[in-house]
């Protein structure tokens, strides 16, 4: 989106004009962060979320730089390279602790994210490419959060990769192969720990080249707002820097809050003790689980228990743990596919009465069983509240929001985002002496 009245970046110093002549890096940074980038006005604090991600990825890419140079990935070893990061490298114990807690703090403010986009429809048009590129982001997010769970070697590390990587054998012709090849023999061990250590180095650089690609998106179509109004006018924007600068910087400032007293006072609060008993492929542990952001897919992966029949035959379609392996797939696959299930004009939840009552009493609480059930045992009642929000997930998403999309008679929306902040203030409504977008 281009807005005729942002300003040009002119720089004054005589060294950073000549900079900027030869390697336009400081007019880069301008037009990207500074008064170059004309944003919304009444962005709340729900859009603190992308840069507490970027702030949490440069985290987890410097702690995990310096955690490689001492750990080794080797079956043999790795359990013991982890403990003597934690007890005989300078500082080891918390930059190892910064890191499993980032990855914490990084998919609590993803999911926030998300959510956000649900709520807002920040998938809907023109905003499409931006939404898909968050989807990419978060299933390399995912990739990278497993692989690094294995790479201390305890018991639920282990056993997190047998299970996780056996849900691939449940692929008809296909799965063991690609199972064989994925750990490079028929169980983890050096090959398989090998593998996930060295993607789990270079996925951050692949997450971080599509970040750029997410902004350089969003820069293109402009950030959307609470509202759900396109820009039409110079008073419906102020510049990036320094009003959200500094309303990011305080947000940070709460999130570092939060993110220290988990790191000093809880750091193992999120992890499981099962975890410091080195890995031992003789001994299963009794109630396998992964981390926690991964819950609400394994819930729905141990949500189906029946087989898949033709009616009145014992013939078998569908194993049921083939099927569990596609839904839980699916549950993030048709993320991609929202900018045309939702097919309703007004993007914001706040003017969608329908909507809203169906995302805060259907979707959440549905996302919150799954989020539970996915790290209880594998036994009832677990199992069936599983099954009955899985059933509603995909119910919210496939049936319930085209159709309400196409029933439901939005809230009148206000005529610009300057009116929804000021109210009736007619001469800044109607933006006096502001120039509309194209002109």
């Amino acid at each position: 989106m281009s807005f005729p009245w942002a300003q040009q970046y002119q720089p004054v110093n005589p060294f950073m004009r000549w900079m900027d002549e030869k390697l336009p890096l400081p007019r880069l940074v301008y037009n990207a962060i500074g008064g170059g980038y004309p944003v919304p006005r009444n962005l709340n604090y729900m859009w603190n979320f992308g840069v507490l991600a970027g702030f949490c990825l440069v985290l987890q890419i410097v702690t995990g730089i310096v955690l490689a140079m001492h750990y080794a990935s080797n079956a043999t070893v790795a359990f013991a390279s982890t403990e003597h990061i934690m007890r005989d490298v300078n500082w080891g114990w918390m930059l190892r602790y910064a890191h499993a807690n980032g990855a914490s703090m990084f998919f609590a403010v993803i999911y926030l994210h998300i959510f956000r986009g649900f709520f807002y429809s920040s998938y809907k048009a023109p905003r499409e490419m931006v939404w898909l590129l968050g989807v990419v982001i978060f299933l390399l997010m995912m990739a990278t959060g497993f692989m690094g769970y294995v790479l201390p070697w305890g018991q639920m590390s282990f056993w997190g990769a047998k299970v996780i990587t056996g849900l691939f054998g449940a692929i008809p012709v296909v799965g063991e192969p690609i199972q064989i090849w994925l750990l490079g023999g028929y169980a983890p061990d050096n090959a398989a720990l090998n593998r996930f250590f060295s993607l789990h180095y270079l996925l951050p650089f692949v997450i971080a080249g599509a970040v750029i690609l997410h902004i350089w998106a969003l820069h293109l179509t402009g950030s959307s707002n609470p509202t759900g109004v396109e820009v039409k006018q110079e008073s419906d924007t102020i510049p990036f820097h320094p009003y959200y600068t500094a309303k990011d910087g305080y947000g940070l400032g709460i999130f570092l809050l939060i993110y220290c007293a988990l790191l000093f006072f809880g750091p193992n609060l999120l992890g499981h003790p099962d975890n410091y008993i080195e890995a031992n492929p003789l001994s299963t542990p009794a109630h396998i689980v992964p981390e926690w952001y991964f819950w609400p897919f394994y819930a729905i992966l141990r949500a189906f228990t029946v087989d898949l029949h033709i009616p009145f035959t014992s013939i078998v379609i569908i194993e049921a743990k083939l099927l569990g392996v596609l839904a839980m797939f699916s549950a993030i696959l048709l993320w991609f596919f929202l900018p045309w299930l939702d097919k309703g004009p007004v993007r914001s939840g706040h003017y969608r009465p329908l909507f809203r009552k169906f995302f805060w009493f259907g979707l959440i609480p549905a996302m919150l069983v799954l989020f539970y059930c996915g790290g209880a045992p594998a036994e009832e009642p677990f199992v069936m509240l599983s099954q009955i929000a899985t059933a509603y997930y995909f119910l919210h998403f496939l049936v319930v929001l085209p159709i309400v999309s196409m029933v439901e008679k939005p809230e009148p929306l206000p005529y610009s985002i300057t009116e929804a902040v000021l109210g009736e203030d007619k001469a800044a409504v109607l933006g006096e002496n502001a120039k509309p977008v194209g002109v």
